[in-house]
């Protein structure tokens, strides 16, 4: 069961959910990915919800080996998410608001400090 307390979530591929957590490793390979150097300029990248499908592997596959999976980018990009790419967005929203807060505009908040 996932703990939001800690950050976590879950990703449902097939019936099947998979735990998500943004560790800090994770978080600095998604700065690095996203060609910025602090969590706030993270922040501001996913503030205006304007996700690509590219952004949307990246934070799932990113979410699924900071829970431990040994995952690549390639591989979550074949998945069978259960709600499609519904909810595969769903699905990388919640851990973005699971990792820095939930804010009150149902867009991912921006991080502390931003």
């Amino acid at each position: 069961m996932a703990n939001r307390h800690r950050g976590e979530t879950t990703l449902m591929v097939a019936g099947d959910a998979l735990p998500m957590r943004l560790t800090l490793g994770a978080l600095a390979e998604l700065e690095h990915a996203f060609a910025v150097d602090s969590l706030p300029a993270l922040g501001e990248r996913f503030i205006d919800g304007r996700l690509s499908a590219r952004d949307i592997i990246r934070i799932l596959a990113a979410g699924l080996r900071g829970a431990g999976s040994a995952i690549r980018d390639e591989d979550v990009a074949g998945l069978s998410f259960d709600g499609g790419l519904s909810g595969a967005i769903k699905a990388a929203i919640a851990l973005l608001e699971a990792t820095f807060g939930e804010g009150d505009t149902g867009r991912p908040p921006q991080p502390p400090g931003a």
